[in-house]
């Protein structure tokens, strides 16, 4: 199969993670696999994996992206792909207005993925136009289901997301090289418990909660020190401003590429999203770790607590309940640790339910038209 995956742009972030990894299991089954996108410090680990990027911004919100329809509909007949899969709702729409008016017998068959819990109207409801619809969660699913009543449902698979088991090892620790440029970055953290809030800097993560459950831990807990790792977004500079200037004790550590060994040193993680999410990546990395994470219990991130660690989760909103819970870890981290329970959210069994997937959909069309796919 030759399989064509489109997104925005491939510089971090759950659903450019997924993407890395169907692209290299498609790969790695002797498949073709050609990622669209406006590029991004990714790419180098795609094409290294065996993929072929073809860089083209098919996600910038404006109306001059729709220009693109025609031309990418010559591509698609060029390139013969057996799968069209769409990432991401403005991508989507360029993909499925090329994809209707190409003959039925030339067209790819067409995926989309809810990765999100977008706003509801017909802007987002182009991800549900796939032949096949994946949704990344239960939540998803219940998105999908509770908001646009038109789709048939038989044609909604759930493959959750995953983790890499072999980079998110329960008991993987920093080398000690890492170790001690974090200690000459960030003194400020030498000796305490780290208490870590992945998430970039803007409201819906809840960055202000984060200091509530750290200001009313400390007289308890004076050894601890709050973290928050996420980068400014350009569009919210005074909220970052805002921040800093409550947050005095707090650590920045802005965006950083080594999320997973700050976390493997961290005594707690939080997630403290104001809005559900359909998954919650950071969340099962941490818990894959080890590392115990209080999270509000709402969307994804309460799906995936409630099957790996229940008493991680509290009601949305209540700084009390999530400093209380911080403060039954920080008493004794060893039975935190242990109540983690084993889970099979693995990135393989993610990537070889895609490709089944998609494989099905191949063979559809094979015995239809009698050709190869």
């Amino acid at each position: 199969m030759k399989v064509v995956q489109v997104l925005p742009a491939l510089e971090g972030g759950g659903v450019e993670q997924g993407a890395l990894e169907v692209a290299r299991a498609l790969t790695a089954a002797g498949h073709e696999s050609v990622v669209v996108s406006k590029g991004g410090r990714l790419v180098d680990e795609l094409e290294r994996d065996g993929s072929r990027h073809v860089d083209w911004d098919v996600g910038r919100k404006h109306p001059s992206t729709l220009l693109a329809v025609r031309r990418f509909r010559r591509w698609l007949a060029e390139e013969r792909p057996a799968i069209l899969h769409a990432r991401s709702r403005l991508p989507a729409w360029v993909c499925w207005l090329a994809w209707r008016e190409m003959p039925e017998a030339a067209r790819p068959r067409f995926v989309t993925t809810v990765h999100g819990l977008y706003s509801v109207g017909r802007y987002s409801e182009i991800m549900t136009r796939g032949e096949r619809v994946i949704v990344v969660s239960d939540t998803a699913r219940q998105y999908v289901e509770a908001n646009y009543p038109r789709v048939d449902m038989a044609k909604v698979e759930r493959i959750f997301r995953g983790v890499d088991r072999n980079r998110f090892a329960r008991g993987f620790r920093p080398g000690e090289d890492w170790l001690a440029k974090w200690r000459s970055e960030f003194p400020a953290c030498e000796g305490k418990a780290l208490v870590v809030l992945p998430g970039r800097l803007t409201r819906l993560k809840g960055h202000h909660d984060f200091i509530d459950a750290i200001e009313r831990l400390r007289p308890q807990h004076p050894d601890i020190a709050g973290v928050v790792v996420g980068g400014i977004d350009p569009r919210h500079r005074s909220y970052a401003s805002e921040l800093r200037r409550r947050g005095k004790d707090i650590v920045f550590a802005g965006h950083r590429s080594d999320l997973r060994e700050i976390m493997a040193i961290a005594t707690a993680v939080l997630s403290l999203s104001q809005k559900p999410e359909s998954f919650g990546r950071t969340v099962l990395e941490a818990l894959s770790l080890g590392v115990p994470v209080v999270g509000y219990q709402h969307g994804g991130v309460g799906e995936i607590l409630g099957h790996v660690y229940p008493g991680g989760r509290v009601p949305v909103g209540d700084t009390g309940a999530v400093a209380d819970r911080l403060a039954n870890v920080l008493d004794d981290p060893a039975t935190a640790k242990r109540a983690i329970r084993d889970h099979d959210f693995d990135a393989e069994r993610m990537c070889q339910a895609t490709l089944a997937l998609y494989r099905d959909l191949a063979g559809t069309r094979c015995s239809a038209t009698g050709n190869e796919p």
